[in-house]
């Protein structure tokens, strides 16, 4: 069974949202729940309709001119990071394959042996 379309009259609307801005109903929710209200987004719709701003969850960002450069700059600057992390881990597999390889063709039996090793070495030397 389909349940009923049910259409709400405007003054009704705006004594829902009248009610929520004045404090009388605390919540969306409570208005849904007071007056019987099914749907989920209807208040909601009403408040973007006929609500004051206090109501509605609006952000407004202000911003000077050169905090929009800076902010694009910075953006462009993460984007460039995150380019070049990509970049830095297939050098690093690269580098890791050559290793594996040039271990197989030297015939070293145990490559991360040799790295500890190699490693020793380095650490002597500075």
């Amino acid at each position: 069974m389909v349940s009923p379309v049910v259409r709400y009259s405007e003054s009704f609307k705006l004594q829902v949202v009248r009610e929520l801005e004045s404090g009388d109903l605390p919540s969306q929710a409570s208005a849904r729940q007071r007056y019987g209200i099914s749907g989920s987004a209807t208040v909601a719709a009403w408040i973007r309709k006929y609500g004051s701003a206090s109501l509605q969850r609006k952000v407004v960002h202000v911003q000077t001119p050169d905090e929009e450069s800076r902010l694009k700059a910075l953006e462009r600057e993460i984007r460039d990071l995150k380019r070049a992390l990509v970049d830095s881990k297939v050098q690093e597999a690269l580098h890791k394959a050559y290793f594996d390889i040039a271990c197989k063709e030297a015939g070293v039996a145990d490559p991360e042996a040799l790295k500890k090793s190699i490693a020793e070495r380095l650490s002597k030397e500075r």
